[in-house]
């Protein structure tokens, strides 16, 4: 065993000295650089909003719509006579619930500090996330 380690140690060593000793051209290290960089911009993820454009201009027709709808049609004598029927089973369900004034602030506050905080935080996000 030790006399076939032996010849495999001499092989190598003639291979060794046969072979000189290679070093990478002056530009190595910015030809890897440049690479690396290129495989990095092809990675990088194309902004796609969350609601596209064409689903915020249905939805604005729709509230046009349903805004024209009810200055339009919903005064008539006969629809009055439907939403004032709805409007007393409303009022008579909602009549005996008393919310304080507290809880009244924390409703109208809450969403636009949530509102601030998006904002705040996109932000934050962009500028982290910026090449």
């Amino acid at each position: 065993m030790k006399e076939s380690d032996k010849n495999i140690e001499n092989l190598i060593d003639k291979m060794m000295a046969e072979n000189t000793l290679e070093s990478p051209s002056m530009d190595f290290t910015s030809k890897i650089m440049s690479q690396v960089l290129e495989s990095e911009k092809s990675k990088s993820k194309v902004y796609k909003p969350l609601i596209s454009k064409t689903t915020w201009i249905l939805i604005g027709i729709a509230l046009a719509f349903l805004f024209i709808y009810n200055v339009y049609f919903v005064g008539t004598e006969n629809n009055l006579d439907i939403g004032k029927s709805y409007t007393d089973k409303i009022s008579a369900i909602v009549s005996g619930i008393h919310i304080s004034k507290t809880i009244i602030y924390a409703i109208l506050i809450v969403p636009f500090m949530i509102l601030i905080q998006v904002g705040v935080l996109k932000n934050y996000f962009d500028k982290k996330y910026e090449l």
